[in-house]
């Protein structure tokens, strides 16, 4: 799969939530290109430009060897490590990084990118930033989970471009209507919102609440738990809240099962 502009985005927050959550200065990060290799698009908190662009090729350095492993990998010391080989070396000295590690962002049992957190003094990064730093990752494969069943519910149903924009207008809409105070003008905008699922009527079967609807609707468009709570305005916690609740209300096991059987129930477009 190509990445684009919005797998970028994913990267970008990905990076920011794992120095976050591990408290590491920096952090960095790219998606597979053809080849076997990988292309460092992405950098937070670095002080030079040394590793923009980089490319990566699979089974050197730290990023290469997580390829071929599809599994994190830490160096305690990048420079004189033997467990990588060091094609690397000169960037990585020039940005002074000494403590490394490395997680795939796995899709489909494919590695489809790499992120990176790193220390500039060589200390042991203990268990809990490697599994902060897993997380993040896991919140970039799912948004590209989403992303690609998207596009494939897109291409089945015929309607390409004009669908996609459809489902991103209704993703918005519903983001903006908890922010009206106006109950008239919310109304309004909720009537307009439901005109872009007018050719299918919610089943009795299936009743989500417009919270509930709100969620699935940011996570149809590829957003990330973090990203759909900045859009509604509520904790990342109160958006897993509702997808679980969705989730268990649809029978679905995955973000993208939800997003599926919401849309055949008539509740997304």
């Amino acid at each position: 799969m190509t990445a684009d502009a919005s797998d970028a985005v994913e990267i970008r927050n990905a990076l920011l939530r794992l120095r976050r959550a591990t408290g590491l200065p920096v952090a960095f990060g790219g998606l597979m290109e053809a080849g076997q290799r990988m292309r460092i698009s992405e950098l937070s908190g670095t002080e030079t430009h040394a590793l923009r662009s980089l490319v990566v090729t699979s089974g050197n350095g730290l990023g290469g060897k997580t390829v071929v492993l599809a599994r994190p990998c830490v160096v305690t010391d990048y420079s004189v490590s033997r467990q990588i080989s060091h094609e690397y070396d000169a960037p990585v000295a020039v940005e002074g990084l000494r403590s490394v590690l490395a997680v795939p962002v796995i899709v489909r049992h494919s590695v489809r990118g790499v992120l990176y957190g790193a220390l500039r003094t060589a200390l042991p990064l203990g268990g809990r930033m490697l599994d902060e730093a897993v997380e993040a990752a896991r919140d970039v494969e799912r948004a590209l989970v989403v992303r690609e069943e998207a596009r494939t519910l897109a291409a089945e149903d015929g309607a390409g471009a004009g669908r996609e924009q459809v489902r991103e207008a209704h993703a918005a809409l519903r983001a903006l209507a908890p922010k009206i105070a106006d109950p008239e003008l919310r109304a309004e905008l909720l009537d307009a919102c439901a005109l872009l699922t007018a050719d299918a009527t919610p089943s009795d079967r299936v009743r989500l609440t417009p919270r509930e609807v709100d969620v699935l609707a940011c996570v149809a468009s590829g957003a990330t738990n973090a990203v759909a709570a900045e859009r509604l305005g509520v904790t990342p916690e109160t958006v897993k809240g509702y997808l679980r609740s969705a989730m268990r209300k649809l029978r679905a096991r995955t973000r993208g099962e939800a997003v599926v059987a919401a849309r055949r129930a008539g509740w997304l477009p």
